[in-house]
């Protein structure tokens, strides 16, 4: 299923359980979000019309980002927009995460492999804030909400 966390209104993350099953286009972000992810499920014969994207200026001013992860366990803490941490999820094998406002940290819990897509270009030590997390033994894990 689909979880989304949020905190005084504002979405932090939105996470898609690799059990996640819908037939056809499913778009999990709200339209002002400048990063948007969607599920799709086609039977086989399935033609998707080809085209191309036309030019439309956009204004990014936040880096929202997206995690595959492909192998292992990863522990995401989520924090306010003032750095204080709210709580935390175990992401698995398969499962994928929209990371939209606030703050957020990990840690390695099984040898991960995962792909992250942002908007670009990445302006290195510029694009983020670092800050002090919170301990291991911290962690308030949440179970993932099956919706």
């Amino acid at each position: 299923m689909i979880e989304k966390i949020t905190h005084c209104h504002q979405i932090l993350a939105i996470i898609i359980s690799k059990d996640f099953y819908k037939p056809g286009i499913h778009f999990f972000t709200p339209d002002e979000f400048s990063q948007q992810i969607a599920y799709m499920s086609h039977p086989k014969g399935k033609v998707i019309q080809p085209h191309t994207h036309n030019p439309v200026y956009r204004e990014v001013m936040y880096t929202q980002e997206v995690l595959f992860l492909k192998k292992g366990k990863l522990r995401v803490d989520f924090y306010d927009n003032e750095q204080q941490y709210l709580e935390s999820r175990i992401l698995e094998s398969g499962d994928v995460i929209l990371l939209s406002s606030g703050g957020h940290g990990f840690e390695v819990l099984e040898e991960i492999e995962m792909i992250e897509v942002k908007q670009g270009p990445y302006v290195k030590e510029q694009d983020k804030t670092r800050f002090i997390g919170i301990a291991s033994e911290q962690a308030k894990i949440m179970e993932l909400n099956k919706v």
